[in-house]
């Protein structure tokens, strides 16, 4: 078998990774290897990890849940996502997602087109031998994150007011 030469092969356990707000995201393909039409992701989010609702101005969003359980807010409606389960988020979309079980969630994340994992690149920090738990997250991490997202046409919504 002869593979081409743009062709993409990543068996398990390969791609390069890095700790984003406490959860593992390892990169199986990004921009430069798709002529920037997707990026693919698999995250391995920790118990109670969350990310806040938000919306992407330039791609889609898309998850495959592998292990685990997750709640989505997509819009108005919240999901149970379970193995097996796929959900798509527009462009525009509101949106945010949880970890709601006691174990580690595994996933899939499509980003179409690539462009957001250089955000996830730039805010996380890159999983070496010396760093293979996942790190506390600090109040500067959150603020890395709500600073750098406009960069990358990301739009953090603020907690309504009360």
């Amino acid at each position: 078998m002869t593979i081409h030469q743009n062709a993409i092969l990543m068996q398990p356990g390969e791609g390069s990774s890095a700790w984003v707000i406490g959860d593992l995201y390892t990169f199986k393909a990004v921009g430069e290897d798709t002529f920037q039409a997707y990026a693919l992701i698999e995250i391995v989010m920790q118990p109670h990890s969350a990310v806040p609702p938000h919306f992407h101005t330039h791609e889609n969003e898309a998850f495959y849940i592998q292990e685990g359980e997750m709640e989505f807010q997509l819009g108005e409606q919240t999901i149970v996502a379970t193995p097996g389960t796929f959900l798509h988020s527009p462009k525009g979309q509101p949106h945010s997602f949880r970890n709601i079980g006691a174990k580690p969630v595994k996933f899939l994340c499509w980003l179409t087109p690539a462009g957001l994992e250089k955000f996830f690149i730039e805010v996380g920090t890159t999983v070496s031998e010396q760093n293979t738990t996942p790190p506390a997250v600090t109040p500067a991490d959150i603020e890395k994150m709500a600073t750098t997202a406009p960069k990358y046409g990301l739009e953090i919504i603020p907690p309504p007011s009360t």
